[in-house]
Order: structure tokens, then sequence, then C-alpha cells
């Protein structure tokens, strides 16, 4: 059926065409004008009219009598259409995922520039003082003269500073750079009711004999993290568990979620002080208790802010 329907369209097109192009030659011949063109522009459109008569019948045979093309152009198409339509509104999510990761490659890059730069100038020097390191903590309270507080932390840290940067140089003189702006921001925060911790840190790389410390404060709230006879974390094991090969194992993992709580409470201490000897305790209480099970209770000793020490006892119950 489609080799004989284009077999007589090509038929068609054939008859059709030299009919109009007699017409377009006795149209001309004739000097016959439309819309006051010139006859051989008039010839022209004459032929153009033709040709697209020729196409217009050729489509409409086609819709007439091929049921296949009908369904091509009537359905397929405008499905097609849609289906276009629903993929670019899919893309859409995709395109704001592959913008969030070119962020986050052009984050990682500028991190492992950073960190070439740093390796470089471990290279080429005697590095004392990393970048975001804590070289001063102090605290201040809402109720002090936070001007005055600020001058004597900034001599205090500027002394401690020297000592590590030019420690076998005698004259002292100040090498901690901080922006204005920091300091008028911790005159604002610390105006308000409470007690703070205040951080500083270096801000680049320093290396030993360096003139300048460039520094930024952070601020924190002195907050309690525990009270005195707190359990902060609790395990509750076998006796099987307390073989000699899995003590030290289960009292580091102890230790290890008490320290992530602490942090997570904020706390910015990075070593937690025990009391007694943990491993001593629980073989004391397997010889006394022939128990199964056991629960584990790592307690505070004592109250403790954002910068005070953590200090820990381990109390055993049997079950």
């Amino acid at each position: 059926m489609a080799w004989i329907l284009i077999v007589f369209l090509i038929f068609l097109g054939g008859l059709i065409a030299p009919f109009g192009d007699l017409l377009g030659t006795k149209i001309g011949k004739a000097r016959f004008s439309i819309l006051k063109l010139r006859p051989k522009k008039t010839a022209t459109i004459v032929t153009i009219i033709t040709g697209g008569f020729i196409s217009a019948v050729s489509i409409g045979l086609l819709i007439l009598v091929s049921e296949e093309f009908r369904q091509r152009l009537f359905v397929d198409i405008p499905f097609l259409q849609k289906t276009l339509d629903e993929s670019k509104k899919a893309l859409i999510p995709l395109k704001e995922e592959r913008k969030r990761l070119e962020d986050k490659i052009i984050k990682k890059e500028k991190e492992l520039n950073q960190l070439k730069s740093d390796v470089k100038e471990f290279r080429r020097g005697n590095v004392v003082i990393k970048r975001g390191q804590t070289l001063f903590i102090a605290k201040v309270t809402s109720n002090s003269n936070i001007k005055i507080d600020l001058g004597k932390i900034y001599n205090s840290a500027d002394k401690y500073v020297h000592k590590i940067v030019k420690p076998t140089k005698k004259e002292i003189k100040n090498i901690l750079l901080w922006r204005p702006s920091d300091i008028s921001k911790i005159e604002e925060v610390t105006s308000k009711e409470g007690d703070w911790i205040i951080l500083i840190k270096s801000a680049t790389n320093i290396l030993k004999g360096d003139d300048f410390v460039f520094v930024y404060p952070e601020l924190l709230q002195n907050k309690f993290i525990l009270r005195r006879g707190e359990v902060i974390t609790s395990e509750i094991l076998e006796r099987k568990d307390f073989e000699n090969k899995n003590i030290n194992l289960e009292i580091k993992n102890l230790l290890s979620q008490t320290r992530d709580e602490i942090k997570l409470r904020g706390s910015i201490v990075n070593e937690i002080k025990t009391r007694g000897n943990f491993i001593n305790k629980i073989r004391d209480s397997l010889k006394i208790n022939q128990n199964n099970k056991y629960r584990l209770d790592v307690v505070s000793l004592q109250d403790s802010k954002t910068a005070d020490p953590i200090i820990v006892d381990l109390n055993i119950t049997k079950l």
C-alpha cells in the first residue's frame, strides 16, 4: 500500500508540475498582473502557489488513505511533544543537582589549592602554628568591662604566641593582628547577659620567625555541658565481651562514644580524664559477680562548662 501511494504521489506531482509551469507561462505572455505586480513576478507567484497546492494535495491524500500517517501526525507527534515537555521538566532538578555538584567541586578545588599551599609552606620552613589552630582560650562575662578584658586577653595571647614564633628574641613586640570589626562584633554579643568563651585562632600557617600572626576570634556561649553525677553514655555487655583481648577495645569504644557526646553538646575539650583504672574495675567486678550481663555507665565527676576539663568515672552494674 505504501509503495502504491508513493508512486501515485510522484505521478500526481509530475502531472501538476507542468500544469503550473504552463499556467505561469500563459500568465506571463498574457501580461496578467496581480496586486499591480509586474507580469513576470505574477507568473512566479502563480508557480509558487501551484507548488504549494501540490504539497497540500499530497498531504491530504496521505491523510485520507494512510491510517499509519494519520496515527503519526495526530497521535504520535503530540505524544512526543508532551513527552519532550515532561522530559524538560524532569531535567530541572537534574540541572539543579548538577549546579550543586559543580559548586561542591569548586569548593573542593579551593580546599585542594589551600592544601597545596600549606604543603609548600611546610616544605619551605618550620611551621609552628597551623591554620585554624586555637592559640588562646579565655572567659568573659557580660558584667565585666569587655574592652579592658579584651586588652588583657590580647596581651596574654600575644606573649604566648611570641614564645612560639620567636622563642629566642627577648624583645617583645605585638605580633598578633586581628580585624577591628571582629572586636566590635565581640563587644556587641558579650553586651548580652551570660558567660562567654573566646577562642583566638590562627588565620594562616605560621613559620618560626614570622613577624606577624593573623588571627580571628571565635565566640562561644559558656554553658553547662555536664552536671556532677550525670550518666553520659551507657553500654550493656555480656560476660563473653570481657575477655582479656576485648576489654581494652570495649573501654576504647565507650570513651569514644563519650567524647562524641560531649562534642555534640558543645564542649571544646579534646581529652577526657578518667578517675581510676577502668580495666581493673571491670576485672574486679567479674571476679565478684558471676552474672552474664552488665551495664557500664560513664559518669561525670564534676560540673563542666564549655571549656572545662571533663573528668569521668566508670560504674558497673550487674543485670
